[in-house]
């Protein structure tokens, strides 16, 4: 299906990891300008190295999310070399570290908040402009299930994941009427190197195995989002058939959300 995405400028941040990657190479196929920023430049030599995208129209930046100049710096740079921005997936995101509450800090707090809420802020605070400017645009965050449910020794990331989703329905008033459209995909577990050290964390007394087992058991289909579904799941709300869709929470749950008690 062609979502009438070529030559629309899309940011892309945490681009090199397995949602992130996904992302790059189905906004690639659609043709779309492509802006995508990771923490190292040794990861996207890496990627770039690998995925076979058209690269005439690529721009890299090594970014820090939770430092707002850096990411001031990647939306400066995205409009002063393709002279616009059409849409922005905010999808740099960390997991922290699994602990009970009784044994809580304020660094993994502060680490996970600096990248999956302050992330999303500075992202947006600094697309905003041009596509207020534009009078167009489109904002899909890459945000979670956590956005909706809670989890064992996970306070620190699905609270970062509420504050999110919370910050998706504000942002899409404030912009809606200017024409740009603010949403969120939620996925479920997503088979990626991120979910991988989750079951590490939080199933100490199981095999790996065994900890992907009790998770995939959740879903009606027994197994973990691909990250391609959660990618496609992103280009439709980025193009303008999803231009009635605002203030949303995609979930992408396989069912999870009905089965839940």
């Amino acid at each position: 299906m062609d979502y009438g995405l070529k030559d629309k400028v899309v940011v892309i941040t945490g681009a090199t990891g397995g949602v992130g990657q996904a992302l790059v190479k189905e906004f690639a196929k659609e043709g779309a300008k492509l802006s995508i920023s990771s923490t190292s430049q040794t990861k996207l030599d890496k990627f770039l190295n690998e995925v076979d995208i058209d690269k005439d129209h690529l721009l890299t930046t090594v970014v820090d999310v939770s430092k707002e100049n850096q990411v001031k710096t990647l939306m400066e740079n995205t409009i002063n070399y393709y002279g616009q921005l059409d849409i922005l997936v905010p999808n740099a995101g960390s997991e922290g570290k699994a602990l009970p509450i009784q044994e809580q800090t304020y660094a993994n707090f502060e680490k996970t908040y600096g990248i999956n809420v302050f992330g999303v802020m500075y992202s947006m605070k600094y697309a905003a402009p041009q596509m207020i400017k534009q009078e167009s645009g489109h904002i899909v965050v890459i945000a979670s299930d956590g956005s909706m449910v809670g989890a064992p020794e996970m306070s620190h990331y699905c609270s970062s994941k509420h504050a999110v989703l919370g910050m998706v329905k504000s942002v899409a008033m404030e912009l809606g009427p200017h024409g740009i459209n603010v949403n969120a995909v939620c996925p479920g577990a997503i088979d990626t190197d991120m979910m991988n050290r989750i079951e590490d964390m939080a199933m100490t007394d199981m095999s790996h195995a065994q900890a992907k087992k009790t998770y995939a058991s959740a879903y009606l289909d027994n197994r973990y989002a691909t990250t391609t579904e959660v990618a496609d799941c992103a280009v439709y709300l980025a193009s303008d058939q999803a231009n009635h869709i605002n203030g949303g929470a995609i979930r992408l749950d396989n069912g999870l959300e009905s089965t839940s008690r």
